[in-house]
């Protein structure tokens, strides 16, 4: 019986689909290519969440624009750039690479490389750096320390 709870617990947490049976297609092919977009789509009050799997209600309102177009006849691109077109880039999940987001994609490889690069160059001079120890103490030095450990 306890194994039996414990099935049903594990198949319950699993995460559930937000979309209500009201904002479902009647057109199965539409409903996969809706499905398909929503995928892609951020909800932007949950930020790291698609809007399929969101409760917000602006995920909601996205996810009928979405089917919407689709039944306009809009082809999914046409779907996805009149959603960017109205709330920004932000919207997608997998932001793309062009424009000023590749300053972004860029700018992290760029920088590992420019620390790495300092780092080899610190290390090597380091490495060829005289050893302050093997020289020793100058004479006033050595006056200076033994007032000090008089003291």
């Amino acid at each position: 019986m306890k194994r039996l709870v414990l099935a049903l617990g594990l198949l319950l947490a699993a995460p559930a689909q937000a979309v209500t049976p009201d904002e479902i297609l009647d057109d199965p092919a539409l409903e996969a290519r809706a499905r398909e977009i929503s995928k892609g789509l951020r909800c932007l009050v949950c930020r790291n969440e698609n809007i399929d799997e969101s409760n917000a209600e602006l995920a909601s309102d996205l996810r009928v624009l979405v089917r919407e177009r689709l039944v306009e006849g809009d082809s999914d691109e046409e779907v996805l750039d009149y959603v960017v077109d109205r709330y920004g880039e932000y919207v997608l999940l997998k932001p793309t690479a062009t424009g000023a987001n590749l300053v972004l994609w860029i700018a992290g490889p760029a920088m590992l490389l420019v620390a790495g690069g300092l780092g080899l160059v610190y290390v090597r001079r380091r490495g060829s750096a005289p050893d302050a120890a093997a020289a020793g103490l100058s004479a006033e030095e050595e006056a200076r320390l033994r007032d000090i450990l008089e003291e």
